[in-house]
């Protein structure tokens, strides 16, 4: 995403009315670190390597989340 549309006002009037949780949303969605460690979970657990509930409860626990739905 080029750095200018970061720095559009559009995005700026948008984030500027988020609360915590929406922003955090935002920042994650983001985030590529974030979105590989998910996507290679995902792959984790459709491939049945792992236990998905305690995949899910290190995940959540690794990026300070308050919710899991990874392994549904």
């Amino acid at each position: 995403m080029p750095t200018s549309f970061w720095r559009s006002p559009e995005l700026r009037d948008h984030i500027s009315r988020l609360d915590r949780s929406g922003f955090a949303v935002e920042f994650l969605r983001r985030n590529i670190t974030y979105r590989r460690d998910h996507a290679r979970l995902q792959r984790r657990i459709a491939r049945r390597d792992v236990d998905a509930d305690a995949e899910c409860a290190a995940f959540v626990r690794r990026w300070g989340l308050c919710f899991c739905s990874c392994s549904r």
